[in-house]
Order: C-alpha cells, then sequence, then structure tokens
C-alpha cells in the first residue's frame, strides 16, 4: 500500500492520537520493520508527532491539553489547578496540567508542557465528567483534591485566598468530603471552614 493511501486510512479513522499498536492494527501491517519505516516517514514528514515512546499525535490535528494529559497516563482524570482554573474557581492559570490518578505519581514533559500526575487512592477516584474528550473533576471534586493534598503536605495553601469559592455547590462537595479518610477529614475541614465558610460535619 502507497504513503498516500496509508495517510488517508489514519486520516478516515477519525483519530487523532495512537498508540504504535492501534496504527498497525489501523493500517494491517504485519512487519514491524515496514510499519517502524512508515511511522519514521510520517514523523519526518510532520504527520506524525511524537509525544513519547510508541505515542503519537496526528500533526493536522487540533487536540486538546486535558487529551493529551489523560493519553499519556492513565487512569487519570483532570484535576487540581487545572480544573479549577478551567471552572473559574481559580483565576491563575496554571503552568502545568495537573492530573489525579491510581498509578504512582509522575511528571512529564511533552511538546515544552509539563503534565503532572498525583496519586491517589482507589476509593477517592471519582467525580469526573468526559469533557474536550477527557476526564475532568466537577469543581466540588477537585477542590477536594486540592485540600487532600494540602493536608497530605504535597501542595501548598497559596492559591486558596484567590479562589471563587461561589461556584461550589456545598451538598456535592460534602458527599465527596465524606469519603476522605477520618486521619485527614478534620485537616480538611478547618481549611474547608477557614477560607470557603462551608461549616463541614463529617
Amino acid at each position: 500500500m502507497s504513503t498516500y493511501k496509508y495517510l488517508n486510512k489514519i486520516n478516515e479513522s477519525g483519530k487523532k492520537i495512537f498508540l504504535t499498536k492501534d496504527l498497525q492494527n489501523l493500517l494491517e501491517i504485519n512487519s514491524k520493520r515496514t510499519l517502524e519505516d512508515l511511522i519514521k516517514r510520517f514523523l519526518d514528514e510532520k504527520i506524525l508527532i511524537s509525544l513519547e515512546k510508541g505515542k503519537y499525535l496526528l500533526g493536522s490535528a487540533n487536540v486538546s491539553d486535558f487529551e493529551i494529559a489523560q493519553f499519556l497516563y492513565s487512569p487519570s482524570y483532570i484535576s487540581f489547578e487545572t480544573a479549577l482554573n478551567y471552572y473559574g474557581i481559580l483565576s491563575q492559570f496554571p503552568v502545568e496540567v495537573t492530573s489525579v490518578t491510581t498509578k504512582s505519581t509522575k511528571k512529564k514533559e511533552v511538546l515544552e508542557k509539563m503534565y503532572t500526575y498525583s496519586q491517589i487512592s482507589t476509593s477517592l477516584f471519582i467525580g469526573y465528567i468526559k469533557d474536550e474528550n477527557a476526564l475532568i473533576a466537577l469543581p466540588e471534586k477537585a477542590l477536594l483534591d486540592q485540600l487532600y493534598m494540602i493536608v497530605k503536605g504535597l501542595k501548598t495553601k497559596q492559591y486558596l485566598d484567590e479562589m471563587d469559592y461561589s461556584v461550589i455547590d456545598k451538598t456535592k462537595f460534602l458527599e465527596y468530603f465524606k469519603l476522605i479518610p477520618d486521619q485527614l477529614a478534620k485537616s480538611i475541614k478547618e481549611i474547608a471552614d477557614k477560607y470557603m465558610s462551608l461549616s463541614l460535619q463529617n
């Protein structure tokens, strides 16, 4: 099959980001060498952009940082400063794309953008929706994730005075707050009472 026909198959697939295995299956190439040569050609011609080993972005595609973040490391969802900024709770634009994961904490620099992933327990890996082709925490869960990391000493309180808490639904926040382990709940409650006047009861 010609390079042009391979490119047509990629474009017709509607996909924008690919694993090497995705390309192999889509293009029906059994030979590892042939596939490697084709990928190299597409990279040289900027048809594909390498995100990291074995992960590629279609050069002509408009893909959000959120979608790239989830593609790079999963399971994960956008949270913390990035989600809080997305909802207008935090006005300051974060320099990193911040996510939650149940896997090990990780930091990746891809295409001159920093993606950070903070580990959270499986029981707290909830409270997100799909938006911009990626999973993103609901406002209340993004805030709780932030406070959770603060009381664990993994984030600072520097943004808390700057946040607009008017969009936070107290009832929803409390639902997620009840999932917090007792040893951390008291500290989170103190912060919530001080900065948000939520008067939480666990």
